[in-house]
Protein backbone atom coordinates (compact mmCIF):
# COMPACT_ATOMS: atom_id res chain seq x y z
CA UNK A 1 0.00 0.00 0.00
CA UNK A 2 0.99 3.41 -0.57
CA UNK A 3 2.75 5.21 2.75
CA UNK A 4 0.99 7.43 4.55
CA UNK A 5 2.13 10.56 3.35
CA UNK A 6 1.75 14.12 4.74
CA UNK A 7 2.64 17.69 2.65
CA UNK A 8 5.59 19.38 4.74
CA UNK A 9 8.26 20.63 2.69
CA UNK A 10 6.53 23.26 0.04
CA UNK A 11 3.97 24.42 2.71
CA UNK A 12 6.88 25.04 5.34
CA UNK A 13 7.49 28.11 2.82
CA UNK A 14 4.20 29.21 1.55
CA UNK A 15 1.85 28.91 4.99
CA UNK A 16 -1.96 29.11 4.41
CA UNK A 17 -2.65 31.58 7.21
CA UNK A 18 -5.66 33.03 5.40
CA UNK A 19 -8.90 31.21 5.74
CA UNK A 20 -9.38 28.33 2.86
CA UNK A 21 -10.82 29.79 -0.29
CA UNK A 22 -13.34 27.89 -1.27
CA UNK A 23 -13.57 28.99 -4.87
CA UNK A 24 -11.08 27.14 -6.84
CA UNK A 25 -11.20 30.14 -9.68
CA UNK A 26 -10.79 32.40 -6.92
CA UNK A 27 -7.76 30.59 -5.32
CA UNK A 28 -5.79 30.25 -8.58
CA UNK A 29 -6.18 34.19 -9.49
CA UNK A 30 -4.44 34.90 -5.96
CA UNK A 31 -1.83 32.75 -7.13
CA UNK A 32 -1.72 34.04 -10.40
CA UNK A 33 -0.82 37.12 -8.49
CA UNK A 34 1.70 35.47 -6.29
CA UNK A 35 -0.03 35.34 -3.19
CA UNK A 36 1.98 32.74 -0.88
CA UNK A 37 -0.92 31.70 1.06
CA UNK A 38 -3.37 30.87 -2.23
CA UNK A 39 0.27 28.70 -3.27
CA UNK A 40 0.40 27.16 0.15
CA UNK A 41 -3.77 25.94 -0.33
CA UNK A 42 -2.95 25.08 -3.76
CA UNK A 43 -0.58 22.59 -2.05
CA UNK A 44 -2.41 21.26 0.45
CA UNK A 45 -5.57 21.27 -1.12
CA UNK A 46 -3.84 18.40 -4.15
CA UNK A 47 -0.83 17.24 -2.88
CA UNK A 48 -2.35 13.97 -1.36
CA UNK A 49 -4.38 13.23 -4.80
CA UNK A 50 -1.00 14.09 -6.77
CA UNK A 51 0.97 11.81 -4.64
CA UNK A 52 -0.67 8.86 -4.63
CA UNK A 53 -0.77 9.24 -8.31
CA UNK A 54 2.57 9.41 -8.97
CA UNK A 55 3.25 6.63 -6.36
CA UNK A 56 0.97 4.16 -8.03
CA UNK A 57 2.58 4.81 -11.15
CA UNK A 58 5.96 4.13 -10.51
CA UNK A 59 6.10 2.19 -7.44
CA UNK A 60 8.87 4.29 -5.46
CA UNK A 61 8.15 6.09 -2.33
CA UNK A 62 10.92 8.29 -2.63
CA UNK A 63 10.97 9.45 -6.20
CA UNK A 64 6.97 9.74 -6.09
CA UNK A 65 7.90 11.95 -3.14
CA UNK A 66 10.50 14.31 -5.38
CA UNK A 67 8.41 13.72 -8.92
CA UNK A 68 5.48 15.22 -6.60
CA UNK A 69 7.39 18.12 -5.17
CA UNK A 70 8.15 18.98 -8.85
CA UNK A 71 4.54 18.68 -9.97
CA UNK A 72 3.70 21.58 -8.02
CA UNK A 73 7.15 23.99 -8.95
CA UNK A 74 6.41 23.53 -12.38
CA UNK A 75 2.73 24.40 -11.81
CA UNK A 76 4.23 27.71 -9.85
CA UNK A 77 6.08 28.18 -12.78
CA UNK A 78 3.55 28.12 -15.57
CA UNK A 79 0.79 29.06 -13.36
CA UNK A 80 0.24 32.42 -15.34
CA UNK A 81 -0.89 30.30 -18.66
CA UNK A 82 -3.14 28.61 -16.88
CA UNK A 83 -6.92 29.61 -17.92
CA UNK A 84 -10.69 27.85 -17.36
CA UNK A 85 -11.39 26.22 -20.80
CA UNK A 86 -13.90 23.70 -19.11
CA UNK A 87 -11.38 21.69 -17.39
CA UNK A 88 -10.45 21.75 -13.59
CA UNK A 89 -7.29 23.18 -11.96
CA UNK A 90 -6.71 19.49 -10.41
CA UNK A 91 -6.65 17.96 -13.97
CA UNK A 92 -4.14 20.40 -15.24
CA UNK A 93 -1.93 19.12 -11.87
CA UNK A 94 -2.27 15.71 -12.98
CA UNK A 95 -1.17 16.14 -16.62
CA UNK A 96 1.82 17.92 -15.14
CA UNK A 97 2.18 14.47 -13.22
CA UNK A 98 1.86 12.77 -16.03
CA UNK A 99 4.18 13.81 -18.79
CA UNK A 100 6.75 13.39 -15.56
CA UNK A 101 5.68 9.53 -15.26
CA UNK A 102 6.95 8.88 -19.14
CA UNK A 103 9.85 11.03 -18.38
CA UNK A 104 10.89 9.20 -15.66
CA UNK A 105 10.62 5.91 -17.63
CA UNK A 106 11.82 6.93 -20.84
CA UNK A 107 15.54 7.41 -18.52
CA UNK A 108 14.85 3.79 -16.76
CA UNK A 109 16.80 0.94 -18.33
CA UNK A 110 14.02 -1.34 -16.78
CA UNK A 111 10.87 -0.46 -16.26
CA UNK A 112 9.24 -1.25 -13.05
CA UNK A 113 6.25 -3.26 -12.30
CA UNK A 114 3.12 -1.01 -10.62
CA UNK A 115 2.20 -2.03 -7.50
CA UNK A 116 -1.28 -1.20 -7.28
CA UNK A 117 -3.25 -4.43 -6.10
CA UNK A 118 -2.76 -4.07 -2.67
CA UNK A 119 -4.45 -0.36 -2.58
CA UNK A 120 -7.04 -1.59 -5.52
CA UNK A 121 -8.04 -4.66 -3.73
CA UNK A 122 -8.55 -2.75 -0.02
CA UNK A 123 -11.91 -1.67 -1.21
CA UNK A 124 -14.74 -4.50 -1.01
CA UNK A 125 -16.87 -2.94 -3.43
CA UNK A 126 -14.14 -2.40 -5.87
CA UNK A 127 -14.81 -4.60 -9.18
CA UNK A 128 -10.94 -6.14 -8.68
CA UNK A 129 -12.34 -7.40 -5.26
CA UNK A 130 -13.95 -10.38 -6.19
CA UNK A 131 -10.97 -11.04 -8.59
CA UNK A 132 -8.49 -10.90 -5.63
CA UNK A 133 -10.65 -13.56 -3.71
CA UNK A 134 -9.68 -16.34 -6.28
CA UNK A 135 -6.45 -15.39 -7.44
CA UNK A 136 -3.38 -14.42 -5.41
CA UNK A 137 -1.48 -11.19 -5.00
CA UNK A 138 1.24 -11.96 -7.66
CA UNK A 139 -0.78 -13.45 -9.89
CA UNK A 140 -2.87 -9.72 -9.78
CA UNK A 141 0.07 -7.56 -9.96
CA UNK A 142 1.01 -10.06 -12.71
CA UNK A 143 -2.01 -8.99 -14.58
CA UNK A 144 -2.04 -5.65 -14.23
CA UNK A 145 1.53 -5.09 -15.65
CA UNK A 146 -0.40 -6.33 -18.75
CA UNK A 147 -2.16 -2.74 -19.05
CA UNK A 148 -1.72 -0.39 -21.42
CA UNK A 149 -0.94 2.71 -20.24
CA UNK A 150 -3.65 4.44 -20.38
CA UNK A 151 -5.86 1.46 -18.71
CA UNK A 152 -3.37 1.97 -15.71
CA UNK A 153 -4.11 5.54 -15.94
CA UNK A 154 -7.75 4.74 -15.39
CA UNK A 155 -7.43 2.61 -13.37
CA UNK A 156 -5.27 4.60 -10.80
CA UNK A 157 -7.14 7.74 -11.44
CA UNK A 158 -10.69 6.24 -11.01
CA UNK A 159 -10.20 3.55 -8.29
CA UNK A 160 -7.15 4.54 -5.75
CA UNK A 161 -7.43 8.58 -6.64
CA UNK A 162 -11.26 8.50 -6.54
CA UNK A 163 -12.32 10.62 -9.46
CA UNK A 164 -15.61 10.54 -11.51
CA UNK A 165 -15.64 9.36 -15.08
CA UNK A 166 -15.72 13.06 -15.92
CA UNK A 167 -12.92 14.18 -14.09
CA UNK A 168 -10.91 11.50 -15.52
CA UNK A 169 -12.18 12.14 -18.90
CA UNK A 170 -10.89 15.53 -18.13
CA UNK A 171 -7.60 14.55 -17.32
CA UNK A 172 -7.01 12.40 -20.22
CA UNK A 173 -8.53 14.67 -22.32
CA UNK A 174 -11.14 11.86 -23.58
CA UNK A 175 -14.61 11.73 -23.36
CA UNK A 176 -16.35 10.06 -20.56
CA UNK A 177 -17.77 7.40 -23.23
CA UNK A 178 -13.81 6.55 -23.68
CA UNK A 179 -13.08 6.52 -20.25
CA UNK A 180 -15.89 3.85 -19.36
CA UNK A 181 -14.37 2.14 -22.68
CA UNK A 182 -11.15 1.93 -21.35
CA UNK A 183 -12.02 0.89 -17.86
CA UNK A 184 -13.98 -1.59 -19.00
CA UNK A 185 -11.23 -3.27 -21.29
CA UNK A 186 -9.24 -3.00 -18.72
CA UNK A 187 -11.23 -4.98 -15.85
CA UNK A 188 -11.74 -7.85 -18.73
CA UNK A 189 -8.26 -8.13 -19.98
CA UNK A 190 -7.27 -8.30 -15.84
CA UNK A 191 -9.76 -11.30 -15.93
CA UNK A 192 -9.24 -12.88 -18.82
CA UNK A 193 -5.17 -12.58 -18.21
CA UNK A 194 -6.03 -14.08 -14.29
CA UNK A 195 -8.18 -16.89 -16.26
CA UNK A 196 -5.09 -17.85 -18.08
CA UNK A 197 -2.77 -18.47 -15.09
CA UNK A 198 -5.99 -20.06 -13.00
CA UNK A 199 -5.82 -22.81 -16.22
CA UNK A 200 -2.35 -23.08 -16.02
CA UNK A 201 -1.33 -23.85 -12.30
CA UNK A 202 -4.71 -25.79 -12.25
Amino acid sequence: MAPAVSSPRFSRYYTVKEPPVHDEHELIRRAQEYDPAAFGEIYERYYIGVYKYVYYRIGDQTAAEDMTMEVFLKAMEAIDGFTFRGIPFSAWLYRIASNLVVDFFRRQPVQPSLSLEEKLVANTEHPLHSLDVQFSHQALREALADLTDEQQQVIILKFVDGLSNIEVAQVLGKTEGAVKSLQHRALAALGRVLGEQGEATA
